[in-house]
Parts: C-alpha cells; sequence; structure tokens
C-alpha cells in the first residue's frame, strides 16, 4: 500500500494543483461545472493528511475503509490520517461544494490539534456522512469562503490564525449538524440497537461467548457494515448508554438466567459468559446489580 507525508506528493499522485501552501489545498467548483478525479483509478492509499469535503457522486465507485461511498445525495464526508482509501475508472464528482486537505502538522501546537481527536466522525465511515439541509449548507459555505480567502492571500503572520479559527468552527458547526442528523434518523437508530442486541444474542447462543470471549466493538460494528465510533455515538444518542454498556447490560442480564441454575459455580457462570478472569465478572456484576453473583443466587434461588 501507498503512503504519502506530504500533502503535495499526495496532490501530485491524484493530479491536483500543487498547494499555494505546504501544508494547506482549498479547492472549490461552483456553479454546474464537474471535477473529474484527474487519476482514473487508485489501488489502495494513505496519507498523513485531513480531508473535509462536500461532494456528490455522479458516477463511479470511491471505497473508503471497508466501505463503498454508493450514495449520490449531496453529503460532507471527513477523512482521518492514515485511513485507506481507493477508487475505480470513471469517478466523476460533482463538486459544488469544497474540498479542504490540511497535513495534521499544520495543526500542531494549536488547541485544535487536541479538538479534532475528538471528533467522533472523522472515524465514521463514508455511508454514515453528513447530509446537510440547505440552511446548513450555506452556513458551511459561508465559513468555507473565509478559509479560502485568507488561503488566497497573501500570507502574514494572522493568516495561520484564522484559518485554524474557521477550521474550529467549521467542525463546531458538523458537530451540531451530526447531533441534527442522529435526532432526525432516530428511527435508524432504534434499528442498529435492534441488530446490536440481534448480533450479541446470536453471539451467544452459538458459543462464540465462552469459545471467543466478549465480542469487541470493532467486531460487532464489522458485522453490522457501520464503523465502530458511529455505532457507539448512535446508541449513546439514542439511549444514553455507549456500546460497551450495552454489552455489559447483556452480559448480566444472561448472568442472572445462569446463576439461578444450582448446577453451575461462579467461576464457571464467568467462563460460560466470556469472562477469562472470574474475579472481574464479580466485580462488574455487584457494580451493575448491587449484589455479588452469590448473593444474588441466594436471594433469587427458587424454592
Amino acid at each position: 500500500m501507498r503512503h504519502f507525508k506530504t500533502l503535495s506528493s499526495y496532490l501530485d499522485y491524484i493530479q491536483l494543483p500543487r498547494p499555494e501552501h505546504p501544508m494547506l489545498s482549498v479547492l472549490s467548483v461552483k456553479g454546474d461545472d464537474f471535477l473529474t478525479c484527474p487519476i482514473e483509478s487508485s489501488p489502495p492509499i494513505t496519507n498523513d493528511c485531513y480531508n473535509i469535503s462536500l461532494k456528490k457522486i455522479i458516477e463511479g465507485d470511491l471505497n473508503y475503509g471497508r466501505t463503498k461511498y454508493d450514495f449520490t445525495n449531496g453529503a460532507m464526508i471527513f477523512i482521518a490520517p492514515r485511513q485507506v482509501m481507493q477508487w475505480d475508472a470513471n469517478l466523476i464528482i460533482e463538486q459544488k461544494g469544497f474540498s479542504i486537505t490540511f497535513h495534521e502538522d499544520f495543526l500542531k501546537g494549536t488547541e485544535l490539534a487536541h479538538q479534532i481527536k475528538k471528533y467522533g466522525f472523522f472515524s465514521y465511515s463514508v455511508n454514515e456522512a453528513l447530509h446537510l439541509s440547505p440552511k446548513e449548507e450555506s452556513q458551511v459555505e459561508a465559513i468555507v469562503e473565509n478559509i479560502k480567502m485568507e488561503y488566497h492571500s497573501n500570507q502574514d503572520k494572522f493568516s495561520k490564525e484564522i484559518i485554524i479559527s474557521q477550521l474550529s468552527t467549521l467542525l463546531k458547526y458538523a458537530n451540531r449538524f451530526y447531533e441534527r442528523q442522529f435526532l432526525n434518523r432516530k428511527e435508524l437508530s432504534n434499528d442498529l440497537l435492534d441488530q446490536f442486541n440481534r448480533n450479541l444474542n446470536q453471539y451467544f447462543e452459538s458459543g462464540q461467548l465462552e469459545e471467543k470471549g466478549v465480542p469487541s466493538i470493532e467486531f460487532l460494528a464489522n458485522n453490522m457494515a457501520v464503523s465502530q465510533r458511529y455505532l457507539s455515538d448512535s446508541l449513546k444518542k439514542e439511549t444514553g448508554k455507549t456500546a460497551i454498556e450495552h454489552i455489559q447490560l447483556f452480559l448480566i442480564d444472561e448472568a442472572k438466567n445462569i446463576l439461578l441454575q444450582p448446577s453451575k459455580n461462579i467461576s464457571e457462570v464467568a467462563y460460560e459468559l466470556g469472562f477469562e478472569y472470574p474475579q472481574y465478572f464479580s466485580r462488574l456484576f455487584k457494580k451493575k446489580v448491587g449484589l455479588s453473583p452469590s448473593e444474588f443466587r441466594e436471594k433469587y434461588k427458587m424454592n
């Protein structure tokens, strides 16, 4: 897999104009123009840059991570450094929006360098992109226009600070709009929760819990064809609990059923539920239930 350490080398590879700043590129096309990707296709590649863009795929397939970008509605996507990308021949993008690409070192020494890592949407798959309303799109474009004006102006000691400030504002708005999208997709979030619980139940019933241990969030997310971060964020918005908390609640619920079977001791219950160490199972159970496994068994045992 080919990796590009500099912004210029990456842009040279995809045959786009060299940046006016060594660590920042701002591209936009307005009106009814189309931007056809100059390089016809690409095997998987990575780079050390962030990308924020608003685009619409007209034809062709763009793969980002493990997911195919297969929708044609305009959407805002966020790509983090070292994410794997590839695309096929004849990729045509309607670039009525913008594409901002900046090297991760561009943020060094700024508050945004730390803040950007907290924005989960840089870890989302492309099918979890941000779909903007016309009003939201106008707000985003106004911020990008400020960045573009500063980018094309003569650089001075204030330039970077102003651009970083505008980038920070852009990401804050994106975070707000994602909150709106989560709310508007409540039905989808409920479906994700149902899928999540079904996957957990199937994993348990197939014996994998005892054989392979407690499943990771990444494993469950891959089975559901969503990114790990998007799954956790969706469940958190919908239920107030993280994916890890949902797994723990599932395990505790199953533990209660098994504990009422007198033929199994506490260690056997723990191993059946995928815990490597029975002591950890006992601590988690008491934390969630308020009783130790033994105390629970004694209180609710059948007469």
